[in-house]
């Protein structure tokens, strides 16, 4: 058995990695504010609240609990938020990583995965994008975890402190057996407001451009399982307590999905038509997103098993239904 810290535990991601992990026989202690993650998702294991910005607090709950790897999830991640509040995301993402980090060199807690995103590519030119790809961000969001990548490698060399970066793309999807899910509010998500919208619960889904140079001109992104996601993240952190290298990896399908596929796939799932309306394009969206993953999958033993797009969103939809019940009670 070993045991992990998971920063923002108490959120999407990272409630799913901490049930797995618990699930595999392992130790997970959340550390979290709860100011976007939820108390009823902290369910295995303990819960220290705080903030990662809180060094001293951080600091005492890694010499407390001794972890042998921390995964970092506590940030924000709106695009759009973190262009209108740009503060927000450099305080919260990047002073927070920096805290984190101080705390861990503190305690003696020397390995680190880091929640990163595929946002610090950009616009890429080519597809698919491998890790060697410019990193480029177009936003604050993405810049701030670039940003957190550039603080883990310079503590990497400077005190021989291990990390492992995840770039993941488009996280979706929720636990098969409805312990844990998405829930943000509001939700800006493509599948969880397609299911809203089929639902009724929204007018329509709006579908930022239909004149992209793509086969049915709409965007194409690459859709990963949350459950592969954990399963990532827990690989990584077992490479680094091996004595595996750092670095960064790619986590994806490396299979693109269009917004009308996922429409036709959640009418499908659902029985239900999803009402939707096509608004001019949003700035800085690129027309194609897909992951290379051979690196992840070499490196980590791993590939995504869960991302079919039904089951994708059979099992958001399920957890989507078990919401709703809940609010109308």
């Amino acid at each position: 058995m070993s045991r992990f810290l998971i920063t923002g535990g108490a959120g999407y991601i990272g409630s799913h990695t901490a049930k797995l992990l618990s699930r595999a026989g392992h130790e997970a202690v959340t550390y979290d504010n709860l100011s976007r993650g939820h108390r009823d998702l902290v369910r295995w294991g303990p819960l220290i609240e705080g903030d990662i910005r809180d060094t001293t607090l951080m600091c005492e709950a890694l010499r407390w609990f001794k972890p042998d790897a921390v995964i970092h999830f506590a940030a924000f991640a709106y695009v759009g938020e973190s262009v209108a509040q740009p503060g927000i995301y450099y305080d919260n993402n990047v002073a927070g990583s920096l805290s984190l980090l101080r705390a861990m060199m503190m305690a003696g807690t020397q390995n680190l995965v880091v929640s990163s995103t595929c946002a610090t590519y950009g616009q890429p030119k080519n597809m698919p994008i491998t890790e060697e790809t410019p990193q480029e961000p177009l936003n604050p969001y993405g810049q701030s975890k670039l940003m957190m990548e550039q603080m883990c490698s310079d503590f990497s060399s400077a005190h021989g402190f291990h990390y492992m970066a995840l770039r993941y793309f488009n996280a979706c999807g929720c636990d098969p057996e409805g312990e844990t899910g998405e829930r943000h509010d509001p939700e800006p998500h493509l599948i969880p407001r397609a299911l809203m919208a089929a639902n009724g619960e929204i007018d329509r889904l709006d579908i930022f451009g239909a004149d992209y140079q793509t086969p049915d001109g709409t965007c194409i992104r690459d859709y990963i399982h949350v459950s592969d996601l954990a399963t990532a993240h827990m690989a990584a952190a077992l490479h680094l307590m091996n004595g595996g290298a750092s670095g960064a990896l790619n986590l994806g399908t490396g299979r693109g999905i269009s917004v009308r596929e996922i429409i036709e796939a959640t009418a499908r799932v659902t029985g239900k038509p999803v009402p939707h309306h096509f608004a001019p394009r949003r700035a800085g969206d690129p027309a194609i997103l897909v992951a290379a993953t051979a690196k992840a999958n070499a490196i980590l033993d791993w590939k995504a098993r869960h991302s079919g797009i039904d089951y994708i969103i059979s099992t958001a939809w399920k957890w989507h239904q078990n919401e709703s019940r809940q609010i109308r009670s």
